[in-house]
């Protein structure tokens, strides 16, 4: 499946991760880094593997190369569960990151928040054929560039898109939209996100996922346009609303149809 969301769980509330793995999201993460204070990190490590041992979920390790990340990686190495891939925060180390992936044997998601993560983003998306996708850690990477978000974080947004897709992994996911409450701020970055090549997204809140799902979702008038570009076998043509189609446009449409029949949206009712 293509995850639309991914959304974080505190690794110390046991109550919140029951609810998340029987809620909305495409995908659960369940995290031992931010979310989770330091004195708290021995207690979520143990409520995570007790509900990896029921349930299939990812898990944000803390950075690796901490204490609390060594302790993170030990502890899933030994009791794996249902584990589907980890979320690798800080990632920097393309030879840090193998050695993760050797030890997990899952794959790996390299979270790119420092600008030596950006700069090795093609590198970290190439280090081991475990990594399943690459993303950016916006807040920490803005902080490390010393820049507000938005529009300072563009290029790098582009060079973790770009990376991606040479390094033939899907597009890369979105960071978190921190401010919960404004869906409306949240459905303009995610649209703008999918427009500039990321598909998916981080959230931290259930009301976050109708947004994104919907956002994320191709609708039928777009399903309808790449069935018409796919099931005409020209190598190339003038379509019905005058748009040329090559060989670069039949591939975006059969990457839309690739989504479709996951996640159509549904038109107005009759």
């Amino acid at each position: 499946m293509i995850a639309r969301s991914w959304l974080y769980v505190p690794g110390d509330r046991p109550d919140r991760m029951a609810k998340a793995l029987a809620g909305e999201a495409d995908a659960v993460v369940l995290d031992l880094e931010d979310a989770v204070a330091p004195e708290s990190k021995t207690e979520a490590r143990q409520h995570v593997l007790a509900t990896l041992a029921d349930n299939a979920a990812y898990v944000r390790i803390n950075a690796p190369g901490t204490d609390a990340g060594e302790e993170d990686i030990r502890a899933l190495a030994a009791s794996p569960g249902a584990l589907a891939g980890v979320r690798v925060p800080k990632s920097e180390d393309p030879g840090e990151l193998r050695r993760v992936a050797d030890r997990l044997g899952v794959g790996v998601f390299p979270i790119l928040e420092s600008a030596l993560g950006v700069e090795n983003a093609f590198a970290l998306a190439t280090a081991h054929s475990l990594v399943a996708g690459i993303s950016l850690g916006e807040a920490d990477l803005a902080a490390d560039l010393r820049v507000a978000s938005g529009p300072a974080l563009a290029w790098p947004r582009s060079r973790v898109v770009v990376a991606a897709r040479a390094a033939g992994l899907p597009s890369p996911v979105q960071s978190v939209w921190t401010a919960v409450r404004d869906l409306g701020g949240l459905r303009a970055d995610t649209v703008a996100g999918r427009r500039a090549g990321f598909f998916g997204r981080s959230v931290i809140h259930p009301a976050q996922l109708p947004v994104v799902h919907e956002v994320c979702a191709p609708d039928e008038e777009e399903v309808a346009w790449a069935r018409s570009v796919v099931d005409n076998d020209q190598a190339a043509w003038i379509d019905h609303k005058g748009q040329f189609v090559d060989k670069a446009v039949l591939e975006r449409a059969r990457w839309l149809l690739s989504i479709a029949d996951q996640y159509v949206k549904k038109g107005p009712q009759s």
